[in-house]
């Protein structure tokens, strides 16, 4: 008897492999809106119906769905084409960002009753999303709209949609291993149980053994060329300290050697043949151990890696000193010194790492190697892949499709780099996608901070010294170590005016799993403290926090100057963090001026009898873009239809920068943004662009975006003048013509389309370019209030109000830029609230799986209201400035700061779990710890 299934209406007889799950199954036919987020059931990415219930595809047996019917995100719409109710919804709300979650959001909502209805954050405990801070989902079941459709010319400042919105609620929106690769071969990865040691042999006879198994690669087939994973404009920037397989490795998890297979399976057990014989050396976890003489030196490397002190597992650090800082601490009447204690912390985006690459033919007739890859950075991984293997860069193309969550995780090359070395080996199609577990254990997270702060400031509230010393670490390898612990402390203290600052900072190796690029790159682990600190300092010399703030922060055109040394091109191009502590001083008036002890006065609460109830506020400022240039290269072009071609490298990943494209172009050329097509993210059709990070997408890549749209208006009219024998004054251009004054003064127009063929008789393409280096650079500022209430005897606290000012100088879509805002801040309460990637004693991942680590869900993230201050940057486009990072950086002091007013106590360290929170009331009620819990 043959199996049967249905799916969005087919029959199919394929019957499925043992064992198959039916998420597996669907997505080898062709059904890519099913989505591989967890392997574990914990995500809810992978949602189908399945006789009209919801299931999680990849916890349910192929084989259980034999005789039933199967619908997919696919299948939600009619037959004619029309959208679901709820994927028009979705779509009217722009319920998402970067949508990786969206199908098993839609196919959750889609099957939900009334009574469901009512209690959303019960129905959605089986879903996760990790950009939108779920606000915007809710507003899309809900059935609020958000989106506009401008009039031509006039799409910056209002809400449209993102250009692949019907995609993305259709499932259609094609992400990195949505694509079917004829004779694709699978890798899957050895990895160290040890966390330092130095592979005395390896044998993988039995491995290539296994029916299936293609190649093993080892460190014996591996280039001796060392490099670094991190990915920025110049190289330099990171050391150069990891070898594509390494006969050393220096965490529990590192990569030790490669299977590529006609199977996952067949793979998977080539891993579990190899026999490596290991020699153990000593290890550390600590990076202050790591420092001290006689620590094991985990990179024993020459000056050309570009390690600071290799012998002291240094790999960056800054010194320096403004004034006297203990001169500052002798004029202070208040002197407050705590160490504060910041933890790893997991990217978590929905689409893990990967990577599928296979040798193409070129137009030119030679073979290419193609990488279609979830990255950041397309143009600069081709650049290391090229220098990695001594390739020319006209014999690499990277490509990325639409990448499912990033936040600073795929600012590497993780994946790519034994993906491509495999297939130039066998001139097969290969590919690599991470688990869930290895997302924890072989990618990267945040960089643990250790912040020591002391600060001075006279009974008026008047600051007279600030001093740091921080601890980072780095993990087993350097990337983004140096570039993270600079920036951790630049803007950090340059947003305050004391007199006399100093700073010692250290990235340091540990024989633990790297970290690497992070929302708000190292900013928020010091802003924490920072922040922290000026809350204490303004209880201790009895001034308002808020005002002691206001008299000590910079203000417009003032220069930002760190110990670290002064970034030459970066300036305060316009100012709103004036603007941002007067949106928490409003909401704090709407409760009334405080006690001091947390109770407050003038608005009641609803929270129990007998809990304590604090606010808090905290602030920060951020450069927008990094320095030593961000460079981006763009092309506008009219097309033969009269319609337009933007193409620009910045990747798409909820970020939003391709709906701004669209805006931008819309209004230099008059026109509606259904008329501007966007190519992107390869590095075959487009030019330059160092890639989507560092809070750069508006103000990098759409400024070289605007740069040729703008130029590309004066050349069409210019043509058109010439064209016609008129006057340039009297031609002006709209939607999908050029108007002018006819020879009586009448309106006369000519069709694009024309122009466009007129320009091809002439041998002319109606295009133009822009670029954009990244510098001067501007700053932008953000401040978070919270109110809070606290069960002291549970440890439990609530949130009772969540205000955000944004300084993102001209807003070009708010509804976009809100849901930046309301990621940021859902993602930063993660991280002060509970997530941790935990370490055992050996450095081992420990919270490999999304049940063992805890995601803010639906149920954990209040609504935050979003005010955005009234400002036009000087430098960026039209006035815009970077929102993308900046909103996680005050989350966690505004939290402490509210959490101290609360109960009274200053808590030091994250997350501030329910039982850190339990227990240090208990201490403070002088009751005796259980060991046991403790």
């Amino acid at each position: 008897m043959s199996y049967g299934i249905h799916i969005n209406g087919r029959p199919f007889e394929d019957e499925p492999r043992a064992g198959q799950c039916l998420r597996t199954y669907l997505r080898e036919r062709g059904w890519f809106g099913v989505k591989k987020g967890c392997d574990a059931g914990d995500c809810g990415a992978c949602t189908v119906h399945v006789d009209g219930e919801p299931v999680h595809s990849c916890l349910y047996p192929a084989l259980r769905a034999e005789g039933r019917a199967v619908t997919t995100v696919e299948g939600l719409a009619t037959v004619d084409g029309e959208l679901h109710p709820v994927q028009k919804k979705f779509l009217d709300a722009q319920g998402f960002q970067c949508g990786f979650c969206t199908a098993g959001y839609l196919m959750t909502t889609a099957a939900l009753d009334d009574e469901q209805l009512a209690d959303l954050p019960r129905a959605f405990k089986g879903n996760i999303c990790r950009c939108t801070g779920y606000r915007a989902i809710e507003d899309a079941v809900r059935g609020v709209r958000h989106t506009e459709e401008p009039d031509a010319g006039r799409a910056v400042g209002r809400n449209l949609g993102a250009p692949a919105g019907p995609q993305v609620v259709t499932g259609t929106a094609r992400y990195t291993f949505d694509v079917d690769v004829p004779g694709l071969l699978h890798m899957k990865l050895l990895r160290s149980p040890h966390p330092h040691a130095r592979i005395l042999a390896v044998d993988t006879a039995a491995a290539l053994r296994v029916p299936g198994v293609h190649l093993v690669l080892t460190h014996h087939d591996a280039p001796e060329r060392l490099y670094s994973t991190a990915r920025h404009e110049h190289p330099t920037e990171d050391p150069d300290d990891t070898r594509l397989l390494d006969d050393t490795v220096r965490y529990a998890g590192q990569r030790v050697a490669a299977v590529v297979a006609d199977s996952e399976a067949a793979a998977e057990e080539g891993c579990r043949r190899i026999e490596v014989t290991y020699e153990r050396l000593p290890y550390v976890t600590d990076p202050e151990e790591a420092m001290r003489p006689g620590a094991p030196v985990i990179h024993d490397k020459g000056p050309e890696s570009r390690i600071a002190r290799p012998e002291n597992n240094v790999v960056g650090e800054v010194h320096g000193e403004i004034g006297s800082v203990e001169d500052g601490f002798a004029e202070a009447d208040v002197v407050y010194e705590e160490t504060f204690r910041t933890q790893r912390v997991q990217h978590a985006s929905l689409e893990t790492h990967g990577a599928v690459a296979w040798y193409e033919t070129a137009e030119d007739g030679a073979e290419r190697l193609t990488v279609r890859s979830s990255t950041q950075t397309p143009f600069l991984t081709r650049r290391a892949l090229c220098a990695l293997f001594d390739l020319e860069l006209k014999q690499v193309r990277v490509l990325a499709g639409r990448v499912g969550g990033g936040f600073g995780g795929k600012q590497e090359m993780i994946v790519e780099d034994i993906v491509a070395f495999a297939v130039m080996r066998l001139r097969r199609p290969v590919k690599l996608e991470f688990t869930r577990a290895e997302q924890f254990y072989g990618a990267t997270t945040r960089h643990p901070f250790t912040i020591r702060v002391r600060a001075g400031a006279r009974a008026d509230g008047t600051l007279t010294a600030l001093q740091l010393r921080v601890v980072s670490n780095t993990g087993a390898y350097g990337n983004h170590g140096p570039a993270v612990m600079f920036h951790s402390v630049g803007e950090s203290m340059a947003v305050y005016r004391a007199p006399h600052k100093k700073v010692n900072a250290y990235s340091v190796y540990t024989n633990s799993v790297p970290a690497g690029a992070f929302r708000g790159y190292g900013l928020g682990q010091v802003v924490f403290a920072v922040e922290s600190v000026m809350d204490e300092l303004a209880r201790r010399t009895g001034v308002d926090p808020l005002v002691f703030r206001e008299r000590n922060i910079i203000g417009p055109g003032e220069h930002m100057i760190s110990p670290g040394g002064e970034e030459e091109d970066l300036e305060i191009a316009s100012y709103g963090l004036d603007q941002c502590l007067q949106v928490v001083r409003n909401a704090i008036q709407e409760y009334g001026e405080g006690d001091g002890g947390g109770s407050g006065h003038g608005f009641r609460d609803d929270v129990p009898e007998g809990w304590l109830v604090g606010q808090g506020a905290g602030m920060s400022m951020i450069a927008t873009g990094p320095p030593g240039g961000h460079f981006a290269d763009a092309t506008v072009k009219l097309l033969e239809d009269g319609t337009y071609d933007i193409a620009v490298g910045t990747a798409e990943f909820g970020n939003g920068t391709t709906t701004v494209h669209q805006q931008i172009t819309a209004g230099a050329l008059s026109t509606t943004v259904d008329r501007i097509a966007i190519r992107q993210s390869d590095t075959d059709v487009v030019r330059h662009d160092t890639g989507a990070f560092g809070s750069a997408g508006t103000v990098v890549a759409v400024k070289a975006v605007l740069k040729a749209a703008d130029e590309l208006a004066l050349r069409i009219v210019d043509f058109a003048a010439r064209h016609l024998g008129v006057e340039h004054g009297v031609c002006r251009l709209t939607v999908d013509a050029v108007e002018y004054a006819g020879p009586e003064g009448e309106g006369c127009e000519v069709s694009l389309k024309e122009l466009f063929q007129a320009a091809r008789t002439a041998g002319r393409e109606l295009s133009a370019d822009g670029h954009w280096g990244g510098s001067p650079r501007s700053v932008a500022f953000n401040a978070q209030w919270f109110r809070l209430a606290v069960d002291p005897d549970t440890g439990e606290i609530r949130i009772l109000r969540s205000v955000h000012a944004a300084d993102a100088g001209k807003v070009m879509n708010p509804m976009q830029c809100r849901g930046q805002v309301e990621g940021g801040v859902a993602q930063a309460l993660g991280a002060t609230l509970f997530e941790n990637v935990r370490l055992d004693e050996r450095g081992e991942v420990t919270t490999a799986a999304f049940r063992r680590y805890r995601l803010p869900q639906y149920a954990d993230v209040p609504r935050t209201e979003v005010h955005f201050m009234e400002t036009s940057d000087a430098i960026g486009p039209l006035g815009a400035k970077s929102m993308s990072e900046s909103p996680f950086n005050p989350v966690a002091p505004a939290f402490a700061n509210a959490l101290r007013d609360a109960t009274g106590i200053r808590f030091t360290e994250l997350p501030l779990t329910r039982d850190r929170v339990w227990l240090a009331l208990a201490e403070a009620r002088g009751e005796t710890r259980d060991p046991e819990i403790s």
